[in-house]
């Protein structure tokens, strides 16, 4: 049957496809015996003759049907059009057995509704309101076309036309409706599994970041020892003869100096950002500030100019929030690698929400990198642990109940918003 393996389009070995079309066809085949069982009670047992060969052909082609399916899903993966055409078959199959055991008098003709039922659950899109239109007509085709059926005297009937077609009128609405609620049903369920799969990936972030955290701080409170060994060591240099007597290398001695002090800070930034405090307290300024102070920062340690533009018309005092002004600074340095020449941090107000965006001339976002913002590792950078600047963009600014988007200029370049409430790093006005 290569023919009919090439109709029904690949088939699934596994996954949520592959397991809808096996019990699809445990179905068939409870179908194919139960409809068995009833042709031949009825022919041999109560004595009303039925055409046989027909019907057992219609049984034999569900038979092979099923044949097919068992051969082909353990090799190819589903497909939407593949499972419209099995339930086109069953429909098929279905119509010939009523059509020719007296159609809509046949009390088995309700059967069509499993049909929409099975169509609503597992198709997409258009092909679930097709079966309702395939199966509406057929009844009505039905209706009219189907020869009468001879029955005993004791069992036979005569339905009135307006009879039949309130029966195709009621078949018809509860076919739609039976769509349209299993359905939204069945949207209803995808969507509540998409939050789901969302919130575990959110989980993993946040305990990666518990991981980096933890990492940070264990390394930050092991350097912490041998910077400051260093620094004494330095300071004791400073009094030898030879250095002394040296301008040159009471220079050198002195940039050594300024420089581990500058290791020793940055130390002192990762365990405040990681929830430890080193006898600082928090340090209390006001927005343009913070926001200056960062770029003036960046430009002291940076070849490339940045500048700081904003459209504020007020200066709220603020808690400076280390975790955002590196994150800031993790986003002026990617400009940077990406090649830019001109950098701007523009600040502005969105109602009560603060809008920060960095914007630069350089190469711009791949589209991967844009369509997974957030993720970690994701980067065109070659080095080991590339990436993780907007990663950790993201999961700052989620912390603080903000967000970040990220987009290509059209001019060229990129630029990276970040857009949080003022409340989450600001100080009340009644605080001292």
């Amino acid at each position: 049957m290569p023919h009919l393996a090439n109709m029904l389009g690949p088939l699934a070995r596994g996954g949520p496809g592959g397991r809808n079309v096996r019990l699809l066809a445990l179905l068939r085949w409870l179908a194919a015996a139960g409809q068995l069982a009833t042709i031949l009670l009825v022919h041999f047992v109560v004595g009303v003759h039925l055409p046989l060969v027909p019907m057992l052909g219609a049984l034999a082609v569900l038979v092979a049907l099923n044949v097919a399916v068992n051969q082909v899903v353990e090799r190819r993966p589903i497909t939407n059009a593949a499972l419209f055409a099995t339930l086109l078959v069953d429909v098929a199959c279905l119509t010939t057995q009523l059509y020719l055991s007296g159609g809509v008098s046949n009390p088995f003709v309700t059967l069509f509704l499993l049909q929409v039922v099975i169509a609503a659950l597992l198709l997409r899109g258009w092909t679930s309101w097709a079966m309702v239109v395939i199966t509406s007509t057929l009844f009505a085709w039905l209706a009219w076309a189907a020869p009468p059926f001879p029955l005993p005297r004791f069992w036979a009937s005569e339905l009135s036309i307006p009879y039949v077609a309130a029966s195709w009128f009621n078949f018809t609405l509860t076919a739609t409706l039976l769509a349209l609620f299993v359905t939204r049903i069945v949207r209803n369920v995808s969507e509540h599994d998409a939050r789901l799969a969302a919130l575990r990936q959110r989980a993993a972030e946040e305990e990666h970041i518990v991981r980096m955290g933890l990492l940070a701080s264990g390394a930050a409170h092991e350097l912490g020892t041998p910077l400051s060994s260093i620094a004494v060591m330095l300071g004791d240099w400073r009094r030898e003869p030879a250095i002394a007597r040296s301008p040159a290398l009471l220079a050198d001695l002195d940039d050594m100096r300024a420089e581990v002090t500058r290791c020793k800070d940055i130390l002192g930034q990762v365990l405040l950002a990681s929830g430890e405090v080193r006898g600082n307290a928090p340090v209390r300024t006001t927005l343009r500030t913070f926001l200056a102070g960062i770029v003036d920062s960046w430009n002291e340690s940076k070849g490339p100019t940045a500048a700081y533009e904003h459209l504020m018309t007020s200066d709220p005092r603020i808690v400076a929030d280390k975790a955002l002004a590196q994150t800031i600074t993790n986003l002026l340095d990617n400009a940077v690698e990406a090649g830019a020449k001109t950098i701007t941090l523009c600040a502005w107000w969105d109602g009560d929400r603060l809008v920060l965006a960095v914007r630069d001339d350089g190469a711009g976002f791949p589209q991967s990198i844009l369509d997974g913002l957030g993720k970690p590792y994701l980067s065109t950078k070659a080095r080991r642990g590339a990436g993780l600047g907007l990663f950790l963009a993201v999961n700052v600014l989620r912390t603080l109940g903000g967000t970040v988007s990220a987009r290509n200029r059209e001019r060229g370049g990129s630029e990276v918003t970040l857009t949080l409430p003022l409340a989450a790093i600001s100080i009340p006005e009644e605080a001292p």
